[in-house]
C-alpha cells in the first residue's frame, strides 16, 4: 500500500514521513496531481497559512484532483492545516476558497484565549470513532493553531468524531467513511498519535483491500 504525501512546501512533511515510517507505511511524496494517481491513501500535512496552502494547491494544479479523489473514497487525512482545506473557506483567509467537502468555515479561535493554542490537550468524543481506536479517553495531543472548525461546521454531526475546548469548543478530529482529518498533530502526540496513525493505515489498506487496489496498482 502506496501513501501520497501531498507536497506543497509544508514544513511538518518530513516529521509525518517518519512517523509513518516507525509504522512500517512506504510512503512517497506527491508533488503534482499525477503523483496522486498511484496513490492507495493521501495525507495532506499543513503547517502555516490557510491562503498560503490553497494557493500553492492551485498553482500546482492539486485542487481539482485532490477534491475528485477524496470525494470518489480514496482514504484522506488532513493534518492541521490540512484539516481546515476540508471546508469552503476560512477567516484567515477570506479570499481564499477551500476544498470545499464541507459546508462550513474555519473560524478563529476567541480572542479571550491564549493564541495561539499551543501544547497539549485532551479530547471529547461525541461519537464512536475509528481513527480513536485503542486511544485512551484521557490522552494528550499536540495542537499549534490559532483558527478551527466550530461544531456543526461539516453539516454532519456524526462526522464530527473528537472536540477541544480552547477558549471555546472546536472540531479536532472528522471522521466521514474515508474522510478523515484532525486539528492536533498525530506526529508529534507520542503513542496517541502514533496509534492514530496506525488506524489510518488500517482504514486506507481495508479500503485498497476492497476495491482490489495493492502497492499503487493501476486503477
Amino acid at each position: 500500500m502506496k501513501i501520497a504525501l501531498v507536497e506543497y512546501g509544508a514544513g511538518n512533511l518530513p516529521s509525518v514521513e517518519r512517523a509513518l515510517a516507525r509504522l512500517g507505511a512506504d510512503s512517497f511524496r506527491a508533488p503534482t496531481p499525477e503523483a496522486l494517481a498511484d496513490a492507495d491513501a493521501i495525507i495532506l500535512p499543513g503547517v502555516g497559512h490557510f491562503g498560503a496552502l490553497m494557493r500553492q494547491l492551485g498553482e500546482r494544479g492539486m485542487i481539482e484532483p485532490l477534491r475528485e479523489r477524496i470525494t470518489r473514497g480514496v482514504p484522506f487525512l488532513g493534518i492541521c492545516l490540512g484539516l481546515q482545506a476540508l471546508f469552503c473557506a476560512s477567516d484567515e483567509a477570506p479570499d481564499d476558497r477551500g476544498l470545499g467537502i464541507y459546508p462550513g468555515r474555519v473560524s478563529a479561535l476567541p480572542a479571550t484565549a491564549k493564541l495561539p493554542h499551543m501544547g497539549w490537550n485532551t479530547l471529547e468524543r461525541p461519537v464512536p470513532s475509528r481513527l480513536l481506536e485503542g486511544v485512551p479517553d484521557d490522552a494528550y495531543f499536540y495542537f499549534a493553531n490559532s483558527f478551527a472548525a466550530l461544531p456543526g461546521a461539516t453539516g454532519l454531526a456524526d462526522a464530527e468524531a473528537a472536540l477541544c475546548d480552547h477558549g471555546g469548543r472546536f472540531v479536532a478530529v472528522v471522521e466521514n467513511g474515508t474522510i478523515c482529518g484532525t486539528q492536533f498533530h498525530p506526529e508529534k502526540s507520542g503513542q496517541a498519535g502514533a496509534r492514530l496513525l496506525e488506524n489510518f493505515l488500517r482504514l486506507a489498506q481495508t479500503y485498497a483491500g476492497q476495491s482490489g487496489r495493492s502497492h499503487g496498482a493501476a486503477q
